[in-house]
């Protein structure tokens, strides 16, 4: 099949993960009951490593931030090391309960997401068409990217263990929001300023309208995705339901 004028001009794609390659519910009813099952075992376990007591010195002055800005936190006291520890699980549970997207908490669930693959109690997850469309993409010589508010350790571990193999060796590059907000234009343009690209060769897909409309006016390519059956009237044509339909040979 002839490819199509508008798809010839796409060296890459730049894919959110949930609800766009991997199934919403794997993200909110495994990963992260998961992580708040382990988090006090965790924490216990590495109270005194250096990784961890940098991790709750920051997560302490983030605490102090959400005070001044006014945010119903948890009290925190770490007059004791045992005060630490139950202040600090009391917090990130209630960062999890909000579903915050600080790289602190995202950075956490990464470290508890990864001594459960490494144990075999967690497998990633991707939608079927996923790891054909990787193998489609890459042979056409297109780039494929990750872009997601998880960290990019936890990115790395869910391809890496699917059902289908790994399928990291397809992706070139993962983002996380230490480069910027999925709802900021800029963050978009930083991310083809670092794959030495045009905005206009990318091809962005998400779940995410605010995100699409992000990338959009950064000058990406877009294409919500809309795995789940809705009415999809009103949103245009740049719409998938699956990733068959994006770019096929």
């Amino acid at each position: 099949m002839a490819e199509r004028a508008e798809d010839s001009q796409i060296r890459g794609l730049l894919l959110d993960i949930e609800g766009t390659t991997t199934p919403v519910d794997f993200v909110y009813k495994t990963l992260f009951p998961y992580a708040s099952r382990k988090l006090e075992a965790f924490l216990l376990e590495h109270f005194s490593d250096r990784e961890t007591q940098k991790m709750l010195a920051d997560l302490a002055a983030q605490h102090q931030g959400d005070e001044r800005q006014g945010a119903r936190s948890p009290a925190w006291h770490q007059d004791t090391d045992e005060a630490l520890l139950h202040s600090s699980i009391t917090y990130v549970h209630w960062l999890m309960a909000k579903d915050s997207k600080c790289a602190l908490l995202k950075t956490l669930q990464g470290k508890i997401w990864q001594q459960g693959y490494a144990s075999g109690e967690l497998r990633g997850e991707v939608y079927a068409d996923v790891p054909q469309a990787f193998e489609r993409w890459r042979r056409q010589g297109r780039e494929i990217c990750i872009y997601s508010s998880g960290s990019v350790l936890a990115q790395q571990l869910l391809f890496r263990s699917t059902s289908a193999g790994d399928l990291t060796a397809y992706i070139s590059a993962f983002y996380d929001t230490g480069i910027g907000s999925k709802t900021d234009s800029e963050s978009y343009s930083r991310i083809a300023e670092t794959q030495r690209r045009t905005t206009s060769e990318i091809l962005f897909i998400s779940d995410a309208l605010r995100e699409i409309e992000a990338a959009r006016r950064a000058g990406m390519r877009t294409k919500l995705c809309v795995r789940q059956p809705t009415d999809t009237t009103n949103l245009g044509d740049e719409i998938v339901r699956t990733f068959d339909q994006v770019i096929p040979d």
